[in-house]
């Protein structure tokens, strides 16, 4: 069998090329050290290589959303606290200013007290986040949970609706909850019938019996500051309870990610010990199919008659 010059000098180009080819590859892979350079060189693995990238985003965006959720209702629950304190105070307040050695003088400076503390409350009640927006407010974030309307009556002008945000696959928390659900109604039962009144309204009418020394008004806003205070411990305990899947969800998150990027890992980032090697191999391949073809370029039938 004869085997042609052009046919030699093919095949040597052909596998010089072909080296080259791979060598340059792996040359590429060790300085990005990626395993995959373009998705052609292996559709499979690269198209898990980016859907592994999607589902990490997604985990770095509930992330996100965890840590916004946690300090808005931080700001809410150090709010709550506070107005609990107050609520506290109005409580003490009033305990001692229905003591019968109290004159008429002693109550008058006890509700001045009590003014400041209703205030207080207000300003509470109508508490911003760090974006501007009222915490208290439902959706109505650019306008204050409570105030005062055409006739002078302090009313809440916010809405029903609790903001709810994704912080996992089919996860959601609370992030805010209605004003009227914390500063709550109470039920005043006045001549046989029952009658809703509003929190600052039961606030004022404290206020009022104690400067004018009314017993039985100071006696029945006693009370109704409990359920004041009620109100305001169940939604501080709400959100409590939000702060805690929070702070687990987060633990989720994190170890959920730390697996994806692991997988990921194996899929994308490049084993420099065997690129390496193979490295070396192509380049050990090239030099002897190089040295073989500068060898047979310079044969000739001279070479055999000698």
């Amino acid at each position: 069998m004869q085997i042609s010059t052009n046919y030699l000098f093919d095949r040597a180009t052909s596998q010089m090329s072909t080296l080259t080819s791979d060598l340059n590859k792996t040359q590429t892979q060790i300085a990005s050290a990626k395993q995959v350079l373009n998705p052609s060189d292996a559709p499979n693995q690269a198209t898990a290589i980016v859907r592994l990238k999607s589902f990490i985003e997604r985990q770095d965006s509930y992330g996100k959303a965890v840590d916004a959720v946690q300090a808005r209702l931080e700001l809410e629950d150090i709010t709550l606290s506070s107005a609990g304190d107050v609520l506290m105070l109005v409580k003490e307040i009033g305990i001692q200013a229905n003591n019968s050695t109290l004159n008429s003088s002693d109550r008058q400076a006890l509700g001045t007290v009590l003014q400041g503390l209703r205030d207080q409350l207000l300003s509470l009640a109508n508490s911003r986040d760090v974006n501007g927006n009222f915490i208290f407010s439902g959706s109505r974030l650019s306008q204050a949970a409570f105030a005062t309307n055409n006739s002078g009556e302090l009313i809440y002008q916010g809405d029903q609706t609790q903001m709810n945000v994704a912080v996992g696959e089919q996860r959601s928390v609370a992030m805010s909850r209605p004003g009227s659900n914390v500063f709550v109604r109470v039920v005043r039962s006045e001549g046989g019938s029952d009658t809703g009144i509003s929190f600052f309204q039961s606030l004022d009418d404290m206020i009022t019996a104690v400067k004018s020394s009314s017993r039985d008004g100071m006696q029945r806003s006693l009370g109704e500051t409990d359920s004041l205070l009620q109100g305001v411990l169940l939604a501080q305990a709400s959100v409590g309870t939000n702060l805690k899947v929070l702070e687990q969800q987060g633990d989720v998150l994190q170890d959920t990610t730390l697996t994806l990027k692991t997988a990921l890992s194996n899929l994308e980032d490049l084993d420099y010990a065997s690129a390496i090697t193979q490295m070396n191999k192509l380049m050990l391949s090239l030099e002897a199919v190089q040295s073989s073809f500068i060898k047979i370029s310079q044969l000739s039938l001279f070479n055999y008659l000698k």
